[in-house]
């Protein structure tokens, strides 16, 4: 089982100069590390009790302990951050505020987010979607389809605009 200070600050470096997102990371990282061991889930039960109560009545972030999330999470401006529990998200994640990320209907799928993707502020992630590796998805778009590797995506539906792995555009206006 890995150290739970290791654990707690692997996100620590992708935040260097991101004070709120290295507080965020290492609350959510000790919430989340008990969900592997029943004996720990037992005796860290109050803290969990603290990071739900803090973070998702004060703070603005419904982030549950349980969700997968690799390593390099990046949390910039807090509020309005919701997760579904059953969402899977890679390693070098950036989420921004007002961001949803769930299920389009109950017990509908979760999308699964794969590595260094950015998403921008007031973005939506619904339903049994897979965004690829290396994807970046702009401010206000709210995401249906499955966005492949390598693309930048916008608008409402998002679509992609360009490709960043052969750097060739597919739209030349973005609406």
């Amino acid at each position: 089982m890995t150290n739970i200070y290791s654990f707690a600050t692997q996100d620590f470096s992708e935040n260097a100069v991101n004070t709120k997102g290295r507080i965020f990371g290492l609350f959510f990282r000790i919430a989340n590390y008990p969900t592997r061991n029943i004996i720990l889930r037992i005796l860290l039960m109050p803290f969990r009790a603290f990071y739900k109560i803090f973070f998702e009545w004060i703070v603005g972030i419904e982030i549950p302990a349980a969700v997968k999330i690799g390593s390099g999470l990046k949390v910039y401006h807090f509020p309005g951050i919701v997760i579904h529990r059953d969402v899977i998200i890679g390693k070098n994640c950036t989420l921004r505020q007002a961001t949803t990320i769930g299920n389009k209907t109950d017990n509908g799928g979760c999308p699964v987010i794969g590595n260094d993707v950015n998403i921008g502020a007031n973005v939506c992630i619904l339903g049994d979607i897979v965004i690829g590796d290396n994807v970046t998805i702009g401010a206000g778009s709210v995401v249906i389809q499955s966005i492949p590797a390598h693309s930048v995506a916008v608008g409402n539906p998002a679509r992609v605009v360009k490709n960043t792995n052969a750097n060739q555009k597919i739209y030349e206006a973005v609406i």
